[in-house]
């Protein structure tokens, strides 16, 4: 055989190796990857995530991981927190599924746009997805100038990581921004906005088992059965942290801490009522910033304080402290309620009750205390002498000398009293000075 057609083959195959890193579209087919890492963000968006979002996307860099599943649970929360999140997952060389789960969980307001960064998109029956218009804070509008500045960037945003998943898909998540239009997971499926809908995370794995995917300008074909569920747990840290953004400990902490600092200004001298009560109000300003509060309930309860404080003092005996009490529960019921916000998990109404009353009660208390002590007679000093008892030590005539609970007193006879001898009993009428004024008993 001739050595020349013998040598074509070589020459070919060196040729396509050659070739090869420069095709744009690189297949790798995911033989061994028996680690898929998940990862559960539920509440509102805080800074906890992003540090807890890095950590999980570092995990499954070093297990080499082939998927990265996001399980999510969100009203929103700040712009600024959301383009963070979407970042890291955009950047993630690791594939990320976006599962908003469990039943009945949501990816609203700014979830929306964590749910469009993923690779994939899944949601489980019953969730729901959508009302991602900006606002404010508090849960108010913001104004029109600012408005349109913000929903049109918001839109360029999700137009780009909606495009790939047609028309229909792009016009429904534009209209989430513009209108705070909302979707189940059906109306999302239907509009191509999510891939998948799963009843929980095995289905999940099921249904994209075999699946290609770009991811990072690479297709990675997800090849994920029978493999091992690594989930990243959130530290001590972070575990504290998301609590502080529950609304029911949040307002636990701004009651005990404003009456734990009531209590260091009414009795001044000690230290631990105070200290303890601006730790908890330190801790409750945390959550203020990172939840939608609205600030009118605020006003109610720094009335309902006052209003105890002066029930106090003023000689209501209990009325300003049942007008507190009442105050009190509606500050906190208002507290974490905006009709702009989509609601995640509101102050326990019976917890709210059950605290106003007892604060209700223990100041009222407080109050009949007060009213008893301003009652109860004088048991010190010269003026707790009247009405005590005792016996003349010299005749009065109509001054002299009587012993009175074991002291003797420089005594005068009452106007119109005949001369006491001694050893006869006296009571005494009044003090002045240091002289007593008493008459026979």
């Amino acid at each position: 055989m001739n050595k020349k057609w013998t040598l074509c083959p070589l020459l070919l195959v060196i040729l396509v190796m050659i070739l090869m890193p420069f095709n744009q579209k690189t297949v790798i087919a995911q033989s061994v990857n028996p680690v898929v890492v998940t990862i559960t963000l539920e509440g509102p968006l805080t800074p906890v995530w992003s540090t807890h979002l890095q950590r999980g996307i570092h995990q499954a860099v070093d297990l080499k991981a082939g998927l990265l599943v996001i399980e999510l649970n969100t009203p929103g929360g700040s712009i600024d927190l959301m383009n963070s999140l979407v970042q890291q997952i955009l950047a993630s060389p690791v594939p990320v599924v976006v599962f908003v789960s469990p039943r009945g969980a949501m990816a609203a307001s700014a979830g929306t746009m964590v749910v469009l960064a993923g690779q994939l998109a899944a949601m489980t029956p019953g969730s729901a997805i959508g009302a991602a218009s900006p606002v404010g804070s508090q849960g108010e509008n913001i104004e029109t100038t600012l408005e349109t500045k913000t929903k049109e960037i918001l839109k360029a945003s999700v137009r780009s990581m909606a495009q790939r998943r047609g028309l229909a898909a792009v016009q429904l998540a534009e209209e989430t921004i513009d209108s705070a239009k909302a979707a189940s997971a059906q109306e999302a499926l239907d509009a191509g906005l999510v891939d998948i809908i799963a009843r929980d995370l095995p289905d999940l794995l099921d249904q994209i088992d075999g699946l290609t995917i770009a991811v990072n300008g690479s297709e990675v074909t997800l090849n994920i059965a029978n493999t091992r569920i690594v989930p990243v747990q959130a530290t001590l840290v972070e575990n504290i942290l998301g609590l502080l953004t529950n609304p029911n400990i949040v307002f636990l902490l701004l009651s005990i801490g404003v009456q734990a600092l009531l209590i260091e200004l009414s009795s001044p001298g000690g230290w631990v009522a105070g200290f303890f009560g601006v730790v908890l109000l330190s801790l409750a300003t945390y959550g203020l910033g990172i939840l939608p509060v609205n600030w009118f309930g605020i006003i109610f309860l720094v009335i309902a304080f006052v209003l105890f404080i002066l029930d106090i003092k003023a000689p209501t005996h209990g009325a300003l402290t049942i007008a507190g009490t009442g105050s009190f529960i509606a500050g906190a019921l208002i507290l974490f309620n905006s009709a702009q916000v989509p609601a995640f998990s509101n102050v326990s109404v019976p917890l709210v009750i059950g605290v106003g009353v007892f604060l209700g009660l223990t100041f009222f208390a407080v109050v009949m205390i007060a009213v008893r002590a301003m009652k109860t007679p004088v048991v010190t000093g010269q003026e707790s002498m009247a009405g005590k008892t005792g016996h003349t030590v010299t005749a009065l005539n109509p001054t002299g000398i009587v012993q009175v609970a074991g002291e003797h007193w420089s005594a005068k006879l009452a106007e119109g009293e005949k001369p006491i001898k001694a050893g006869e009993r006296v009571v005494i009428i009044e003090t002045t000075g240091l002289k007593v004024i008493v008459r026979k008993t």
